[in-house]
């Protein structure tokens, strides 16, 4: 029988009240592994209640002090790493491997964010007027919430919930249905980590819970990361209810190939983040663009055996390439945008529809594909497909080739491979896209910069971690003082300047 989940409200296990409940798989074998229960309004109410009680506390709790806890939480994660990995890796589908860099890159936003007393600091202007001092101060919204995607369930959280209770805020986590259980193990490592009750709240949950929250009049902002429908969605109605909102959406990133560049380390590069974690990242690389047609026809001769031998395994094989799609209904999904490429007349040179896994027959899985003669007017190069296929697109000149990235309506992440130090140069000024990689094929910045796409990938003025996730979860006070030594006497009826 499929275990029963439950929310994690008040520093408690919460058995679901609603009666309604979602499916949790093991992509890898197709059983049904867990049943999650889906929040009513009310539910998602007593957790905002929660966390509007336990904020004031928390914020008044000196930044050091707050930094201790998140340094207590990484020491917890580093202990139950390959629990965490485990569990990860079976209920979304990706190695283990990559769930333990998946666990890694939500652990290097919660290092950037123990730096919280020196990030939260104001200015300070002395004697700024006859006797005036000016100063501002950075204070926490209040409660704030996060609503996470399946395919990073511990780094998307972590990327949202350290930067903001390190500011002072309490926090409402939405985490994907689709495999919830490692932010639950989180949020409890939060608590055994010294995080008072009721600051880290996880409430699982569909549309009804999404909706609560964007309702919800005493939750200050939202970040959200999915697909661009739902993210406009939930930008819009956010918005439209006051809150600061920040939504990240859909990519199609390309991988620009220049005749000169080492052949090798590029298609590599292409194995590696096309078909990584079967393609279900909103970095990977799903558009190959080699210039000229002797360094497409080298592309390809060199792809074609790679794509074909790529292993595919469960999560917990230590030899797979990489595992499972998350869902029955998604891998569905990608083979249907495989048959739309052929019907639309790309060239599929690779077709992984019919991979199957001896022992593991009803598990998830698809081989790698591999389209070549892709045009900018077909769907498949228009809609994130957000699976294990890559699509190449040949330019004749350098200058096509900048353009199909920076005319795409997303516009995510995109990488350039070449030897010439003037074109990478170039392509990183003159490209319309948020994140560029130079001969590196998924450019996710550090922690310490800022993560954030353009044009369709990204709505709203701030960005992930880095400096703009402290600006996005803190409101700038500005305090100008002035003592009895420095007050002439009269009143004074025109405004104040520096003159």
């Amino acid at each position: 029988m499929a275990d029963e989940l439950y929310h994690f409200i008040g520093g408690k296990r919460v058995k679901g009240t609603s009666g309604r409940f979602g499916d949790v798989y093991w992509p890898m074998t197709g059983e049904v592994a867990a049943r999650v229960p889906l929040a009513s309004k009310e539910e998602v109410r007593a957790a905002v209640e929660n966390a509007k009680a336990a904020q004031p506390a928390w914020a008044a709790t000196n930044p050091q002090r707050r930094a201790r806890v998140l340094m207590k939480f990484i020491e917890l994660v580093a202990r139950d790493n390959d629990k965490l990995a485990d569990k990860l890796a079976r209920e979304h589908g990706k190695t283990i491997a990559d769930a333990k860099g998946d666990i890694q890159r939500g652990i290097e936003v919660v290092e950037f964010a123990i730096g919280i007393p020196h990030l939260m600091k104001g200015e300070f202007t002395e004697g700024a007027g006859p006797g005036i001092d000016i100063y501002s101060m950075r204070q926490p919204l209040g409660v704030v919430a996060g609503i996470t995607p399946f395919n990073f369930p511990a780094m998307i959280p972590m990327w949202k919930f350290a930067p903001a209770i390190a500011c002072g805020n309490a926090f409402i986590l939405k985490p994907s249905e689709r495999d919830p259980s490692v932010p639950l193990m989180l949020a409890e490592l939060m608590m055994e980590a010294g995080l008072p009750p009721g600051i880290l709240n996880v409430v699982n949950g569909d549309k009804e819970a999404v909706d609560a929250i964007l309702d919800d009049p005493d939750i200050a902002a939202v970040g959200f990361v999915g697909s661009t429908p739902i993210a406009e969605y939930v930008y819009t109605r956010g918005c439209a209810n006051g809150k600061r909102v920040q939504c990240f959406g859909g990519a199609k990133n390309h991988m620009i190939i220049m005749p000169d560049a080492d052949m090798n380390q590029a298609v590599d590069a292409l194995i590696g983040a096309g078909y990584g974690s079967a393609g279900e990242r909103c970095m990977a690389v799903s558009v190959a663009v080699p210039v000229g047609e002797k360094t497409a026809d080298l592309l390809i001769e060199k792809l074609i055996p790679r794509v074909e031998n790529l292993k595919i395994g469960p999560s917990t094989s230590p030899d797979a390439d990489f595992g499972p799609l998350v869902t029955k209904e998604h891998l569905q999904r990608v083979k249907d945008y495989v048959a739309l490429g052929v019907q639309e007349g790309a060239k599929l040179l690779v077709d992984g529809r019919n991979f199957k896994l001896q022992g593991y027959e009803n598990g998830f899985y698809m081989g790698g594909c591999l389209f070549d003669e892709v045009t900018p007017n077909m769907r498949i190069y228009k809609e994130e497909i957000f699976g294990p296929v890559l699509s190449v697109v040949r330019a004749k000149t350098y200058e096509e080739a900048l353009r199909l990235p920076s005319e795409h309506e997303y516009g995510n992440g995109v990488a350039i491979f070449t030897r010439d130090g003037d074109t990478a140069r170039d392509f990183a000024s003159k490209v319309n896209v948020g994140m560029v990689g130079i001969n590196v094929p998924i450019p996710v910045p550090l922690a310490y910069y800022t993560f954030g796409g353009w044009k369709r990938s990204a709505f709203g003025d701030l960005n992930q971690h880095g400096p703009d996730s402290i600006r996005f979860y803190t409101k700038t006070k500005t305090v100008t003082s002035r003592w009895p030594s420095g007050v002439k006497e009269g009143a004074e009826f025109v405004i104040p300047t520096m003159k």
